[in-house]
């Protein structure tokens, strides 16, 4: 076999991987946009602003870091848990454990975790927006960091609000 036969293949065979593996789902949408939207259950809560989701179709589970929103830390290694976080993250537990999630994945995918960086959309009931609703509870702070900040002027005028009204964290801590 000739070497570019061997190339050929070689890239045949990485397409398929890629393709049956779910990869394209993260190459977004044919509408124009530069998003994928994908679909899951939230398996686990890991913090208030981090979940497990088993995406729909069989295509496993991933890490999902919720984009324009950090709550306190509960869970880094070395760090001690911060004011207001296990409020935090139990809200986010009552809020998406076991619940089907839209997640509207960032223009950058994942972060340097390898965590999937995702705005979510609970299903059903009006799809509510759980970034958005962390915010404006006063459960997070915002975090922009470019390029997925669409968002975040809406974000900063939830946290001015919750601010002004001394909601959670910002009449607790």
């Amino acid at each position: 076999m000739s070497s570019r036969s061997a190339g050929f293949w070689v890239a045949v065979f990485l397409l398929l991987a890629f393709a049956g593996g779910g990869g394209l789902d993260l190459l977004g949408d044919d509408s124009g946009s530069n998003r994928a939207d994908l679909t899951g259950r939230v398996t686990r809560v890991v913090d208030g602003d981090t979940v497990k989701v088993r995406l729909g179709g069989g295509r496993g589970t991933q890490t999902v870091r919720y984009i324009g929103v950090d709550t306190p830390e509960t869970v880094k290694p070395g760090e001690p848990v911060q004011c207001f976080g296990k409020q935090a993250s139990a809200f986010n537990e009552r809020l998406v454990e076991g619940r089907r999630v839209r997640l509207e994945v960032g223009r950058e995918r994942t972060d340097r975790y390898g965590r999937l960086l995702a705005y979510v959309y609970l299903r059903g009931h009006g799809d509510p927006f759980v970034n958005a609703e962390l915010l404006r509870r006063g459960y997070a702070r915002t975090l922009a960091i470019p390029p997925n900040t669409d968002r975040a002027g809406r974000f900063a005028e939830l946290q001015r609000l919750a601010r002004t009204k001394g909601r959670g964290l910002w009449s607790a801590c």
